[in-house]
């Protein structure tokens, strides 16, 4: 649900950005034959978008990029009709031209993250392919610097993300529910011609768009959370254009949306609970929250409660019950962040007194969570990829079971249903994702990864026939390459650089377990 670009070990908390990276899909679109040409191609495209040229200037904010736009068709299924949509792509250079390989891709994760200046990041962080590989990225239609979706304004959004969601008295459901439908209603509003186009099926077309404006036959393509799914429909129409594929931290292909969020409350629960709670309590010397994971959890329902009576408010700062869990949300995708959870709690624990600093880390931790405009292209892609229950009765019921047995991500199950139970477009059109007449796909995920869980990667993993699965052991972060683990790393690039794909799955043990 983030994300999760290449990851140079993100500073602080940009953590949140890529909460809730689920997904899935339903299926009807298939691959065409080898040496066929699927009817999307961009060869099939009307002349004005497969003749136009990419005027390539150096990017704002990125001098080591190129940044250009390219003009798509608003609907890939009848590209005469409304107004185009403009996507903002980027481009690094190989920095070894003579050992040139060929050309990368890579997408972001939410929905709703920017993969605009990524590439960049990517090559200084695995410069063996930095140096092999033009590498490209983009921002998908609704997001950044393309056409975006427009749904509420930050004071909006707020209410939407205000309260507690663990509150089960009517009072508080019927409020929930009326923020939800507020928010779809007010993207209707907003961006209504554009909602029922911002799909991952319109996406997988404009990637291949833009191989073709880049001159390429095939492409390579690198995509860590939501972008595995990209790339998985990608793979899926057009399988003669993939070159070498690389999912990262995967979502469930063979399943819907629905089904996949419905999954999350328990991975995100396994993760605070089996891995940030025992890690905070080894460490009560320092932060002193308690010597046993049962203390700590103690700990944090005494402290959630009080927030629930008492929120801490200090100047535009608010830290309510749903603050207080959607900064540990944000915070468990990677372990290297756990330190900054843990010091904003200290300054939880004793607001008035805490130290200076575990206060700006508090107001880091639990002050930024997602974003208006994150959450506007996030809703769009989720509810309108395939199809969702309507019944609000049944999200009511959901909510108050998941709300019970995995409270961390459960509690708020009936706010974001809510909003793809009101949506107002019709799901697009489903892609059966099969694997047919690709390469081998590598796939790589942890165990404990808490929003693309493993077993919705090994449900993925079976319906991509041919794939072959790294599974990371001892391990919960979100996003496995590139990092410090020298065994994912090698597997990646003796597949990206040497055209070395392992012969069967593997696992491979994180560097903490040895």
């Amino acid at each position: 649900m983030k994300t999760s670009a290449p990851r140079t070990r993100r500073a602080a908390l940009a953590i949140a950005a890529a909460v809730l990276a689920g997904l899935a899909l339903p299926t009807t679109a298939s691959a065409a034959p080898d040496g066929a040409r699927n009817p999307g191609d961009a060869e099939a495209a009307p002349a004005r978008y497969s003749h136009q040229t990419l005027d390539w200037q150096p990017c704002a904010g990125q001098p080591a990029l190129e940044c250009a736009t390219m003009a798509v068709p608003r609907d890939w299924h009848h590209p005469g009709t409304g107004a185009d949509l403009t996507i903002a792509v980027s481009r690094h250079r190989a920095g070894d031209p003579a050992q040139r390989k060929g050309t990368l891709l890579m997408a972001a994760g939410g929905p709703g993250a920017s993969g605009l200046l990524r590439p960049a990041g990517l090559a200084t962080s695995a410069p063996k392919v930095g140096a092999a590989y033009d590498i490209v990225s983009f921002d998908q239609r609704g997001v950044g610097r393309s056409t975006r979706a427009v749904c509420q304004t930050p004071e909006e959004f707020q209410e939407f993300l205000a309260g507690d969601y663990r509150d089960q008295s009517p009072e508080a459901i019927d409020r929930v529910v009326a923020n939800a439908q507020k928010l779809a209603a007010s993207c209707q509003e907003h961006s209504g011609d554009l909602l029922p186009y911002l799909t991952t099926e319109q996406t997988a077309h404009d990637i291949d768009l833009f191989r073709s404006l880049l001159g390429e036959k095939k492409l390579s393509y690198y995509g860590p959370s939501y972008a595995s799914m990209i790339g998985a429909y990608y793979g899926t129409l057009f399988p003669h254009r993939v070159e070498r594929m690389v999912l990262d931290s995967n979502v469930g292909f063979e399943g819907t949306w629905e089904n996949f969020e419905l999954g999350q409350p328990m991975s995100f629960q396994r993760r605070f609970d089996e891995d940030f709670v025992p890690w905070l309590a080894a460490r009560n010397s320092t932060y002193h929250w308690g010597s046993t994971p049962a203390e700590v959890q103690a700990r944090w329902e005494q402290r959630r409660a009080a927030l629930h009576d008492n929120p801490i408010t200090e100047g535009t700062l608010t830290i309510g019950p749903n603050q207080l869990d959607n900064g540990a949300i944000g915070v468990i995708y990677e372990e290297a962040n756990f330190p900054f959870l843990a010091q904003a709690l200290t300054a939880v624990d004793n607001w008035q007194g805490a130290d200076p600093a575990a206060k700006a880390m508090a107001g880091q931790v639990f002050g930024h969570y997602l974003s208006p405009e994150f959450l506007a292209e996030f809703f769009s892609v989720t509810c309108a990829d395939t199809p969702w229950t309507k019944d609000m009765d049944t999200w009511i019921e959901r909510g108050a079971e998941n709300a019970a047995h995995w409270p961390l991500v459960g509690a708020r199950t009936l706010a974001f249903s809510a909003v793809c139970a009101s949506w107002p477009t019709a799901p697009g059109p489903q892609v059966k994702v099969t694997g047919a007449h690709l390469p081998p796909v590598l796939m790589l995920n942890s165990v404990h990864d808490p929003a693309t869980y493993y077993e919705a990667a090994l449900g993925a993993h079976r319906a991509l026939r041919g794939s072959r699965l790294v599974t990371v052991a001892g391990n919960g972060d979100h996003g496995q390459y590139p990092t410090s683990n020298t065994c994912v790393t090698d597997v990646v690039e003796r597949y990206l650089l040497d055209d070395r794909a392992p012969e069967h799955d593997l696992t491979c043990p994180s560097p903490q377990a040895g």
